[in-house]
C-alpha cells in the first residue's frame, strides 16, 4: 500500500469519526431542546401571601374602626378613581339574631358571616357559616353548629367517666367543657343572637349605606382582597373595646379547639374545629385561651354572592 493509499483510508476514517460526532451532537442538542421546552412549559406557581383584614394583636379596637371609617370614606369619594366591587368585613356592634341579617347587610352581597355563643368568663368557639340566602343559611348553619356541640359534649361526658375518682380534678374540668358545649348546643338551636361579623362584597357607596346603619360598628373594605381562600379575617369581637393582647390570657378548664382555618366551601355545611376533632379534645392540664378569633375563610364564596343578589331580588 502506497503512502497515497494510506491518505485516502486515514480520511474516509476521519469521515465516519466526524459524522458519528455530529449525531451525537445533534442528539444532545434535540434532547436539550426537549427540557428546555418541559420546564418552560412547566406551570410557575408563585407563591401567594395571605391577606389579613381586620384588627390584629396590639392594636386598639378604637384605632381600627376609625382607620376603616377613614378609608371607606376615601373609597367612596366623588374624586376618587372609579371603583367597582370590594370585598370587606362588617363587625356588629353586638350579636345579632339571624333575622336582622337582611336589614343590616342590605345592598350588598353576603358570602359568609362568623358566630360564638357569648358566654361570659367562657372562651367559646367561632363558626364560620357559608350563606346563599339570609336568614335560612345562617339559621342551618346553627343547627349544624349545635350538633356539632352535641358530638362534643357526649365525647366530653365520656372521657369524664373513665377517670378514676382520684382524678377529680380532671373530671371536674371534662365537665365544665361539657357544659359549656351544651349551653352552646342549646343556643344555636334556639336561633340565638351569636352573629358579629360578615364577609360581603359591594361598592364603596353601598358599603357606606352598610357602615350608616345603627348597628353595624365598622366596615373593613378591601380592594386588595382577590380570593376569599387567601384571606384571614379577624372581626373584633363586641365585647372588645382597648387594645387587642399580644399575649392571650388564660383561664384555668379544658383549652377550646383553636381558632384554625376553618375548612367549608360555601353551601357546605358549617364545620368548625370540634365537629373536625370531636375524637381528640384537649387535655384538661391544657388552659383556655382569650385570643381573638382568626376567622381564615376556605374558598372564594363568588357563587354564593350572585345566589343572594338572585335571591334578594325574588318576591
Amino acid at each position: 500500500m502506497g503512502p497515497a493509499q494510506r491518505v485516502r483510508l486515514l480520511s474516509a476514517s476521519d469521515a465516519r469519526f466526524a459524522i458519528a460526532c455530529a449525531a451525537v451532537t445533534a442528539g444532545v442538542v434535540l434532547l436539550g431542546a426537549l427540557w428546555v421546552g418541559r420546564r418552560e412549559a412547566a406551570p410557575v406557581q408563585d407563591p401567594i401571601d395571605v391577606v389579613r383584614i381586620g384588627v390584629v394583636q396590639g392594636q386598639t379596637v378604637p384605632g381600627y374602626l376609625d382607620s376603616s371609617r377613614t378609608e371607606l370614606g376615601a373609597l367612596a369619594e366623588p374624586s376618587a378613581p372609579a371603583a367597582g366591587d370590594m370585598w370587606a368585613l362588617v363587625s356588629f356592634g353586638s350579636y345579632v339574631p339571624a333575622g336582622r341579617l337582611p336589614g343590616l347587610l342590605e345592598g350588598a352581597s353576603v358570602a359568609q358571616v362568623y358566630a360564638r355563643v357569648p358566654m361570659p368568663g367562657q372562651h367559646t368557639q367561632v363558626v364560620r357559616i357559608p350563606v346563599y340566602r339570609l336568614p335560612a343559611d345562617v339559621l342551618t348553619g346553627m343547627l349544624d353548629a349545635a350538633i356539632a356541640r352535641d358530638t362534643e359534649k357526649a365525647a366530653y361526658e365520656q372521657l369524664a367517666s373513665k377517670l378514676p375518682a382520684a382524678e377529680a380534678r380532671a373530671r371536674d374540668a371534662y365537665a365544665a367543657a361539657a357544659h359549656t358545649a351544651e349551653v352552646e348546643a342549646a343556643a344555636y338551636r334556639s336561633g340565638c343572637s351569636c352573629v358579629f361579623a360578615a364577609v360581603v362584597r359591594g361598592t364603596p357607596a353601598a358599603l357606606q349605606q352598610v357602615a350608616a346603619r345603627p348597628g353595624v360598628r365598622a366596615v373593613d373594605a378591601a380592594p386588595e382582597v382577590r380570593s376569599l381562600d387567601r384571606t384571614e379575617f379577624r372581626p373584633p369581637l363586641p365585647e372588645q373595646t382597648g387594645v387587642v393582647p399580644a399575649v392571650p390570657t388564660a383561664a384555668a378548664g379544658i383549652a377550646s379547639q383553636p381558632s384554625a382555618p376553618i375548612v367549608s366551601a360555601p353551601g357546605v355545611d358549617v364545620t368548625s374545629a370540634s365537629s373536625r376533632d370531636s375524637g381528640h379534645l384537649n387535655d384538661p392540664s391544657a388552659s383556655a385561651s382569650e385570643d381573638l378569633p382568626a376567622v381564615p375563610s376556605a374558598s372564594d364564596a363568588t357563587a354564593a354572592h350572585d345566589a343572594t343578589s338572585a335571591s334578594a331580588a325574588a318576591p
